[in-house]
């Protein structure tokens, strides 16, 4: 059975289509094409903080772990000092330096023999608890520092998320209403002359999605990671207070 040939028209439409994209780009009207070009410095933006992140989590979440498995295997204060100021990219080995700096300070001031360590009275009491808030204080100071990195440019994949499809949109709307002026001007409602403009409009809602839906799945990741980042240096900090109040104890 033979097959009828295609139609000049029909040949037109599908041979552009593998090139669409680019020329409704190409040819959408001035305030269309601002929209895209906003929308795709969002879009670059986005993904190379969605790439140095994932970099400086993975990072941090290793050298954590190297950290804690060699602070729990030595109990080691020095050793585990010198570690810590070998992983960088550790919150939890930051943390850690701190305090241990505001130890030894402790540990300086307790040089000479203190007569009211045993029994320990209601001053040494307080001095205790003073010392162990000092730390306290420290540590809690580092962590919420090592979270503000860690939260850095986040902010800016929120507001992508957010703001990329509105922005899409109002470049939709605006094309949209430049194709029915141009229906205005020609006197025609035929699909022919309303099918290219609407095409232009709708790139940017098309544009817009494509910037926000990574931004905000990478977001959401990264949030999840970061809450795990926070709990371990949480647990690590009521831990290593502990320790810590029994040493200056025994000091």
């Amino acid at each position: 059975m033979l097959s009828l040939p295609r139609t000049v028209t029909e040949v037109g439409i599908g041979s552009d289509l593998s090139a669409d994209i680019l020329q409704l780009a190409l040819h959408a009207g001035m305030v269309v094409k601002l929209v895209l070009l906003i929308l795709l410095l969002f879009s670059v933006v986005s993904w190379a903080i969605i790439i140095v992140k994932f970099r400086v989590y993975r990072t941090a979440e290793r050298e954590s772990k190297i950290f804690l498995d060699h602070f729990w295997s030595s109990r080691n204060f020095s050793k585990a000092f010198m570690e810590a100021k070998r992983l960088v990219r550790s919150p939890v080995a930051a943390m850690f330096k701190s305090g241990y700096v505001d130890l030894e300070k402790i540990k300086k001031e307790r040089v000479q023999p203190d007569p009211s360590r045993e029994p320990l009275n209601s001053d040494a009491q307080r001095k205790l608890s003073e010392e162990v808030a000092t730390i306290d204080r420290t540590l809690k100071r580092v962590a919420g520092a090592e979270i503000t990195k860690l939260e850095k440019s986040l902010t800016f994949l929120a507001t992508t998320g957010n703001a990329t499809p509105f922005i899409g949109l109002f470049g939709t709307v605006w094309g949209i209403m430049d194709a029915f002026r141009q229906i205005g001007f020609r006197g025609s409602t035929s699909l022919a002359v309303v099918a290219p403009g609407i095409s232009e409009a709708l790139i940017a809602t098309a544009a817009g999605l494509f910037a926000a839906i990574p931004a905000v799945i990478a977001y959401n990741y990264f949030l999840s990671r970061m809450r795990v980042v926070t709990s371990q240096m949480d647990n690590f900090s009521a831990e290593f207070l502990n320790i810590v109040e029994r040493h200056i104890r025994g000091l």
